[in-house]
């Protein structure tokens, strides 16, 4: 990389911590519990609206995982998701009536809470609909991770994005509070992938699976990207600069190989497609908050109308983490 290059990539991460600190104008405390904060503290991250249906679920995923604390931005929910949140002990919650797609889609507001917050710990990014799968998730915590990672030298961890389906419509099998959604969203499409290096950024770019080829077959180029980086040794210096998809400094986004072998990667289980898909593709469409004027939601809007089933006879049903690894949809490297 240039001289030249490399600093107008300063250049751009300066400007995106910019942002990030004129937006936190747009976040009101509702209460903030960080003074409890402990250095090894594992913390996640996530913007919010209507969830109310998913979060205890979530949060008893992370919970388990060992995560110690959740800073939760909630963006004007009508449906009591900020009043729950409140009332969590491990929670510290922030709310904006402020555009969702003005703070370039929420990553402003979470990177200027981990600015503030997250520095020196590791930082998890994720959805409410989105579950973090790693290399002996089942027997280790996700401190035994961690303290690896730290051990190894590494700074970030990717993991690649697995949308989840039923086995017949979306509407035959309803969601109830606190279940979980896998099972009912069981299933996934173990290839119909493509990936790409971007030569800029250094991150994958990712695309397929059942979103692909049920909302843009004729358009795979447009299809939602699945490559993550969303648990980050955190520090004021870094910036995500489009979800987490991809961060900067760029160093960060080499999270795929090292010296010719393969690091240690894991899977988001990406529980978007229940019988809540629907309804919440139809408010995201009237908000139209969302990337490229909404175009995902667009073409779900239209997919949807006949209650499809996602389900082919190529479908693979979810076992466990190992499963993936085999498939090769995630890796423990050489963390043994």
């Amino acid at each position: 990389m240039s001289a030249l290059h490399s600093y107008r990539l300063r250049l751009r991460r300066r400007a995106w911590k910019l942002r990030a600190f004129r937006k936190r104008r747009e976040l009101r405390s509702v209460v903030n519990r960080t003074r409890g904060l402990r250095p090894g503290d594992t913390l996640v991250f996530t913007t919010l609206r209507n969830e109310r249906v998913r979060l205890p679920y979530f949060f008893d995923y992370y919970r388990k995982q060992g995560v110690n604390h959740f800073l939760m931005v909630d963006n004007d929910s009508d449906d009591g998701s900020a009043a729950w949140l409140r009332d969590q002990p491990d929670v510290s919650l922030w709310t904006t009536p402020a555009s969702y797609k003005a703070a370039h889609f929420g990553v402003d507001w979470l990177n200027w809470l981990q600015w503030r917050y997250g520095h020196g710990h590791w930082t998890l990014v994720v959805d409410v609909d989105e579950f973090f799968v790693y290399p002996f998730c089942d027997t280790r915590p996700i401190r035994a991770l961690t303290d690896w990672l730290d051990a190894s030298g590494v700074r970030s961890f990717g993991a690649m994005l697995l949308d989840m389906y039923p086995k017949g419509s979306l509407s035959a099998q309803p969601y109830r509070e606190g279940q979980d959604p896998f099972e009912i969203a069981s299933w996934f499409d173990s290839g119909n992938y493509s990936i790409k290096r971007n030569p800029e950024m250094l991150n994958l770019w990712i695309q397929g699976g059942p979103r692909a080829r049920m909302f843009f077959a004729d358009t795979p180029e447009r299809a939602p990207a699945l490559n993550k980086i969303p648990l980050v040794k955190w520090d004021r210096g870094y910036a995500y600069v489009s979800s987490t998809h991809m961060l900067l400094p760029r160093g960060l986004n080499l999270t795929y190989d090292e010296w010719g072998g393969e690091k240690p990667s894991g899977v988001l289980l990406h529980a978007k497609f229940l019988d809540t898909f629907s309804h919440k593709s139809s408010e995201e469409l009237t908000r139209g908050q969302h990337y490229a004027d909404s175009a995902e939601y667009k073409a779900y809007a239209g997919g949807l109308q006949q209650d499809p089933d996602f389900w082919t006879k190529w479908s693979e049903r979810y076992i466990n983490w190992r499963q993936l690894e085999i498939i090769g949809l995630m890796s423990k490297g050489n963390w043994a």
